[in-house]
């Protein structure tokens, strides 16, 4: 006669076999396919969050795969070791990749091949320019971000809702003037309102890329709806004809002169066949002008575009009107992109080398990277055994070196971090800075993998839901 079940040595064998099976794929997953990283800090905002007043942390999977087939690609978001201090891992996303020659200029990215090249400006795929956009407006209906500026008589607006009877013009915050590049935009309306500005923030910048889309209805008789954006002395006109209109007008977009007359003909492009508003039916529309170009989208899918030269004055505002009969706008938002700050930056330009990188935060107020990373040598005496020491790692105002106390023997006592992460205690009134070196390139070899998606927080008291994939 056979027994039908196994002996208890063999179920802990099979439980302990089990076990270590789990944790051996739990390792190969961690060190070679996919890692969960905890974003800290604000410098990916909006794309990937970190709020440490707020206690609100994006937790992010890593692909670690991908890097290991293939090299890394311009604008994805990419994790690796922090050339300066090899204990950390940063998050940055890929702007620059050598060999080219890179700046930052009136907010917008440009790169060329060398210094006989014109610069170009980079513009991002439509995936990324997706996650970067910075929502400007709100959802309370007791504070509409639109104001009617002209004729209007009968419209009336809430929240994002304009019902529009009769011609008229409504404008997106006439009274706060140009856009900024305010710091809690783009974060989550629950977290926006509640966030605290670090204090070398200023937000002062003028930001010329902004978006307007939302969802349309017009009535039978309304003949154009129209959404302008402005930049500097510029004003772009975009037009969907309306119901009443001729049916052979098309959809397009027109610059309007603002101020002297530039030398160049006005921009003007229209999509290639003619379309009309449906009477009664809703239709999403979406304009933007972003990078220098001009898009107007049609439920979801780009009809026109027109390059535009490089504006001085970014000084920015959109506004929306409506001829004939009228319409119903719902939905309405207003975004705007990052202002690319260049403050840090040690030269206008920069020359990246071959198989490396240049990063940046898309939070470019408040992010460590490739514009200001630089190494500082420093020769003091050791608090340890009082030989004179020189110690090389970042430089950053206020955080490495630290003044931190006193010594045993009086003096003054100061905390450095080198580039291996190693912690010195330097004691002397005085540290000698022997050198510092702007140091702002990732090696090919330091990039651990690619941001993948966003798992948390999912959070219902905040309304707060970060599930999402990250471009």
């Amino acid at each position: 006669m056979g027994g039908g079940g196994r002996s208890p040595r063999r179920l802990w064998r099979d439980n302990i076999e089990a076990v270590a099976m789990a944790i051996v794929m739990a390792l190969l997953l961690k060190g070679f396919i996919v890692e969960a990283y905890k974003i800290p800090t604000g410098s990916m905002q909006p794309t990937l969050i970190g709020a440490e007043d707020l206690d609100v942390f994006d937790r992010i999977l890593v692909d670690k795969l991908s890097f290991a087939m293939r090299d890394p690609k311009r604008w994805e978001v990419a994790v690796f070791r922090f050339p300066l201090d090899h204990s950390k891992s940063f998050v940055k996303r890929i702007v620059g990749i050598g060999p080219e020659q890179f700046r930052i200029h009136l907010g917008d990215l440009w790169h060329r091949r060398d210094g006989s090249a014109p610069w170009a400006i980079l513009r991002r795929p439509r995936a990324v320019q997706e996650a970067v956009w910075k929502r400007l407006d709100t959802d309370a209906p007791e504070t509409p971000s639109w104001t009617v500026t002209d004729g209007g008589r009968d419209w009336t607006i809430e929240g994002r809702s304009i019902r529009a009877r009769g011609a008229g013009h409504a404008r997106f915050r006439p009274a706060q003037g140009a856009i900024l590049d305010r710091y809690a935009d783009g974060y989550p309306e629950a977290l926006a309102e509640r966030v605290t500005p670090p204090r070398h923030v200023s937000s002062v910048n003028h930001v010329g890329d902004l978006r307007v889309d939302g969802i349309v209805r017009a009535l039978p008789g309304a003949r154009e709806v129209v959404i302008d954006l402005d930049e500097g002395t510029r004003r772009y006109r975009f037009t969907l004809p309306g119901p009443a209109a001729d049916p052979e007008t098309h959809p397009g977009v027109r610059e309007l002169r603002r101020g002297p007359a530039p030398a160049a003909a006005p921009v003007e492009a229209r999509a290639a066949a003619p379309w009309r508003l449906p009477p009664g039916e809703r239709v999403r529309f979406g304009v933007q002008n972003m990078d220098d170009l001009l898009e107007l989208e049609i439920d979801g899918r780009v009809v026109c575009a027109a390059e535009i030269a490089s504006a001085t004055s970014q000084s920015a505002g959109a506004a929306l009107g409506v001829i004939g009969e009228g319409a119903d706008l719902d939905e309405l938002m207003v975004y705007r992109d990052i202002y690319y700050t260049a403050d840090d930056m040690k030269d206008s330009a920069v020359t990246i080398p071959a198989g490396q990188y240049f990063m940046l935060g898309d939070n470019t107020q408040d992010s460590s990277d490739s514009r200001e990373w630089a190494y500082a040598a420093f020769r003091a005496r050791s608090a340890a055994d009082g030989t004179n020491t020189v110690v090389r790692g970042i430089e950053r105002r206020g955080e490495n070196p630290r003044r931190v106390g006193s010594g045993r023997e009086g003096g003054n006592l100061t905390r450095f971090v080198d580039e291996w992460g190693e912690v010195h205690w330097l004691s002397g009134d005085e540290m000698e800075m022997e050198e510092a070196v702007y140091a702002p390139f990732v090696p090919r070899r330091l990039i651990l993998g690619r941001a993948l998606a966003v798992f948390w927080p999912l959070d219902p008291r905040l309304d707060l839901y970060r599930l999402r994939w990250v471009n």
